[in-house]
Order: structure tokens, then C-alpha cells, then sequence
């Protein structure tokens, strides 16, 4: 009898804990994502937390089978609900994500249309380029994994960049798609807040908007990567772009994100490469990359991240024709 009352106990318990969790989690959607103004919202939201809480009380009465069946009932119709939300690709976009990627190849040949190149002076004040680029893939010489800090050393935003042998560079960054006047939120990246994007663009406009323009700590880290894989990576990357502009996805903070998304690509590549909890805490991405020798290994790790950092090279080449060969002196190549 003893043990029975404890597997009904641990039973509640974990029952509880489920009804607790996903009424929290609908809360927030309804709170995020429902179309009506802040007091309709939050009237919801409250409501549906509420319901998960009397749920829980009622699991230790009588009427425990009525309180489960009226909880599943409102949350299938929030689920309904949630359904009917979908991505788009025509919104009122901010201009830095206006425009969707799309690319070709026939042979070498690469044509990428909407390459952005911005010249920035802030984040308010711009001149807009979009740009049609043609690339030579038998020219695709290296590959540069570029990381972005703005608050501690576990988060980063993550770029691509591949190197052609002319000396230009066309760069990759997974973007949430936000609309004008909108802001991003962590938390609401959970809950189809933004449309996912990626850019192509100039590195003197994806690094150098961070590095120069909001003085983020932008670290470049040259890639062990053969032309082989690098091509077979950027044409990861073709197909993605091409697939966002007939489909939109939504963006998620924790599976459709700059790092997830990219190592997705490389796990395509090279199916061994094991998982791991840095995929998810981009900024220790580069930590990764070295223990898996895809980085220079030939130092410790605390002294590549430190030759890494380009802020003082990136601000003394700020508009130079030449800016990704300038930020990248003294940064090893793996052999």
C-alpha cells in the first residue's frame, strides 16, 4: 500500500508538472502571438495560466477527471489557434531585411541577386545597395566562421564567410525578420515572432555594422576546410536561400537559429561530427570548432580566441577598400 501511494504521489506529481508546463507555455504564445491589443492579450494569457493552476488543484479532489478534461479542451483550442499561424514573406519589413536571397549555379558559375552592401553610419542611418554578384566556385578558397558578442561570452551571433581567390569574400547570417518598428525579444523568438532569414552580403557591410558601427566584439576564426567541402557548403547555403523565398519559416531561439541552422549544413557535410551543448550556447561555437580540429590547433585555445578579435583592426580599416584582408592580419590558417 505504501509503494502504491507513492507511484500515485510521484504520479500527480509529474502530472502537475506537464499541466504547469504547457499551460505556461500557451500563456506565453497567446501573450505573444494573439492579434488583439495588450488588455485582450493579457486577459488571455491569464486566463489560460489560471486554468493550469485550478487544474492542479484539482487533481487531488473528486472532480480530478472533469478539471483534466475541461484544461484539454481549451488547450486543443489554443493549439487550433496556433495552427492558423503562418510565416510570410511580404510584410512591412525593416529595410536591412527587405529582401529575400536567391541564387544560381550552371557549372563555376554562381549569381547571387540581393547581395546587401550597405554603408552604415548607424543603425538609423544608411544607404541602401542591393547588389547582383557573380562568383567563380572554382576560385572558393577558404571558409571563416565569424562570431559577434554584444553581452557575455556564452552568446553570439554566428556568420559565414567564404573566401574566393580574387580577394572578395561573400558572407552568410542567419537574421530574424523583424518588421518595422519591431524589436527583438528572446523569449518571443520562441513563439513565431519572426520570420527566419538569411542574408547574403559584403563583409564590409554583416561585420562591420557590428564591429565599427555598434562596437560589438566581433572574433574571426579561419576554418581547416578543403575547397571541396567549402562548395559543397555554400551550396548548402544556395539551396536554403532559394527554399526561404518560395517557403518562409519561422525563426526559434533554440532549433532555428544562426548556430542550429549552420550546423545542420556542417552535420549534412560530415554526419560524425558529434552534438553538443555549444551548438545551442553559440558563443563557445569556436570552442567547439577547436576541439573537433576544425580551427588552428597548433596553440592553446585562450590564445587563438585572443588573436581572434579584430576591433582594433576593423576601426583602423573602417571604409577601406580592403577591410576583410586588414581585420583578418595575424589570425592563423589551419594546415
Amino acid at each position: 500500500m505504501v509503494l502504491l501511494r507513492m507511484a500515485r504521489c510521484v504520479g500527480f506529481a509529474l502530472l502537475a508538472a506537464v499541466v504547469l508546463l504547457i499551460g505556461t507555455w500557451c500563456a506565453l504564445a497567446v501573450w505573444f502571438r494573439y492579434a488583439g491589443g495588450d488588455l485582450v492579450r493579457g486577459t488571455l494569457a491569464a486566463t489560460v495560466g489560471l486554468l493550469a493552476l485550478a487544474t492542479v488543484a484539482g487533481l487531488v479532489t473528486s472532480r480530478r477527471w472533469l478539471a483534466v478534461t475541461i484544461y484539454a479542451a481549451v488547450i486543443a483550442l489554443v493549439f487550433a489557434w496556433w495552427s492558423t499561424i503562418r510565416p510570410s514573406n511580404d510584410r512591412g519589413w525593416q529595410p536591412d531585411v527587405a529582401r529575400n536571397v536567391t541564387a544560381t549555379i550552371e557549372n563555376d558559375r554562381l549569381v547571387v541577386d540581393n547581395v546587401r552592401n550597405f554603408n552604415w553610419r548607424s543603425d538609423q542611418d544608411f544607404d541602401q545597395r542591393w547588389e547582383q554578384r557573380t562568383y567563380n566556385l572554382s576560385q572558393l578558397h577558404d571558409v571563416d566562421l565569424i562570431l559577434s558578442y554584444w553581452s557575455g561570452e556564452a552568446i553570439a551571433h554566428l556568420i559565414v564567410s567564404f573566401g574566393f581567390n580574387d580577394g572578395r569574400r561573400l558572407d552568410f547570417s542567419v537574421e530574424t525578420r523583424k518588421e518595422r518598428g519591431e524589436e527583438y525579444s528572446t523569449i518571443a523568438g520562441f513563439f513565431r515572432q519572426y520570420e527566419l532569414l538569411i542574408i547574403a552580403a559584403d563583409e564590409r557591410d554583416i561585420v562591420r555594422v557590428r564591429s565599427n558601427v555598434r562596437g560589438e566584439d566581433v572574433r574571426i576564426y579561419r576554418l581547416r576546410m578543403p575547397p571541396k567541402y567549402a562548395r559543397q557548403l555554400l551550396e548548402e547555403y544556395v539551396d536554403d536561400v532559394n527554399a526561404l523565398s518560395r517557403e518562409p519559416r519561422w525563426y526559434n531561439t533554440a532549433t532555428g537559429n544562426c548556430t542550429t541552422l549552420v550546423f545542420g549544413m556542417v552535420h549534412t557535410l560530415r554526419p560524425g561530427l558529434p552534438l553538443d551543448y555549444r551548438i545551442l550556447l553559440s558563443g563557445y561555437l569556436p570552442n567547439y570548432a577547436y576541439d573537433v580540429g576544425a580551427t588552428d590547433t597548433s596553440m592553446p585555445f585562450e590564445q587563438l580566441r585572443a588573436l581572434s578579435r579584430i576591433h582594433d583592426k576593423a576601426m583602423q580599416a573602417d571604409g577601406d577598400p580592403d577591410y576583410s584582408s586588414l581585420v583578418r592580419v595575424g589570425i592563423p590558417v589551419p594546415h
